[in-house]
């Protein structure tokens, strides 16, 4: 058994009511486990909790009960680097390409004598060399999200955070961008948490998959998609998988409002 990278135990998190008196429960008796160097999918509809999950997870975010345990990755005891993907670039306009990345690089105190070989590395890796020089508003949206995964993972991460990153785009550079995201996969091994709103989406990445109802979010149910690497996006087991995913999904969604 693979060790663990992220292991999460009971977790609540509240926020405050919409009315001001008292507080509600976003996230509640929330558990999971991530193994080291695993893709796992975290799939729930819009607004139920899973990026505050994420937040969480990188300690941008508070919570109220229970464990979030990064697990050290080298045995000696030092923190887990974390890298984060979100649902928009978040790039700096008035930086260029590689000025983005080694900004990613700075932020995380990665020693300035191999900024430029990790430039141009995982430039490469996302399909802009050459684009070095550009800046992000020349770009096209899924050009600038590229940018992104490469500066998340210049900084060479143990464990990759990424929050819905290819929702705001079209459907056709998604799926391209979820093709591409498998390649990448090939050749650098961080653990990926990745959140979505779309089965097929979690179905086609993920070695796990955790759905999430909605308000308070709990885990309802924990699969491992067999099918081996490399996926074809028609492969008809996904498709199935998938569809019986759908069904389980709003079943437990009607149950919950009853």
């Amino acid at each position: 058994m693979s060790p663990q990278a992220v292991v999460i135990d009971g977790l609540r998190k509240m926020f405050p009511s919409p009315n001001g008196l008292g507080e509600f429960a976003v996230i509640e008796s929330l558990s999971l486990e991530i193994a080291r160097g695993n893709f796992a999918s975290i799939v729930g509809p819009s607004g139920c909790g899973k990026s505050t999950l994420l937040n969480i997870i990188a300690g941008i975010e508070s919570h109220d009960a229970g464990q979030v345990r990064i697990v050290p990755q080298d045995g000696t005891g030092s923190n887990a680097r974390i890298g984060y993907v979100f649902q928009s670039p978040r790039l700096l306009n008035w930086l260029t390409v590689e000025d983005n990345v080694k900004f990613g690089l700075e932020a995380q105190n990665i020693e300035r004598g191999c900024w430029d070989e990790r430039v141009k590395k995982y430039l490469d890796m996302v399909g802009l060399a050459g684009q070095e020089r550009n800046f992000p508003l020349k770009l096209s949206g899924g050009m600038q999200q590229r940018v992104a995964i490469a500066r998340a993972f210049a900084i060479e991460p143990d464990i990759l955070l990424m929050d819905e990153p290819f929702s705001h785009l079209d459907e056709i550079t998604a799926r391209k961008m979820r093709v591409d995201l498998m390649h990448i996969l090939e050749r650098a091994r961080p653990t990926i948490l990745f959140v979505t709103h779309s089965l097929r989406e979690a179905v086609y990445l993920s070695e796990e998959v955790y759905m999430m109802s909605v308000k308070p979010a709990r885990i309802f149910k924990h699969l491992r998609v067999e099918i081996p690497r490399p996926r074809e996006p028609e492969d008809p087991r996904l498709f199935d998988l998938e569809k019986n995913l759908v069904k389980e999904f709003f079943a437990v969604l009607e149950q919950d409002h009853r």
